[in-house]
């Protein structure tokens, strides 16, 4: 494969510069097969398998990244839907421990047989 250098002596601004493989996207490798058509030797063509062949590889990349993307956003909703399900057992916990409570108020209230009102609003007496 032949390795082509282009410039460009337009007045655009040039586009931020990109570092890595994961910055690279369709508009890339359409740019490069444009300009890997066009300084192509005119007696040695680029051959239709090759071709065909880029353009396979690219569409696996695509659909690999586009996967790895789902993936990552499908743990981070997984890692959410964790924090809230700990968050609720320590509330569960907690009202758990509140009952208790009320429950041994309510029995020493009932053991001493004085009038309280219940969780519910009720009034008890002994």
């Amino acid at each position: 494969m032949t390795t082509v250098t282009s410039t460009s002596a337009t007045g655009t601004a040039a586009a931020p510069a990109k570092t890595g493989w994961a910055s690279l996207g369709a508009t890339d490798f359409l740019k490069m097969l444009t300009a890997q058509l066009q300084n192509q030797d005119p007696t040695s063509p680029v051959d239709n398998t090759q071709m065909v062949a880029q353009l396979a590889q690219f569409s696996s990349l695509s659909n690999s990244t586009e996967m790895n993307s789902t993936l990552s956003a499908i743990s981070d909703k997984l890692d959410k839907l964790n924090t809230a399900s700990a968050s609720n057992a320590d509330v569960a916990a907690t009202l758990k421990t509140i009952s208790q409570q009320l429950a041994a108020i309510g029995a020493a209230q009932a053991a001493a047989g004085t009038t309280g009102t219940t969780a519910a609003g009720a009034t008890t007496a002994a």
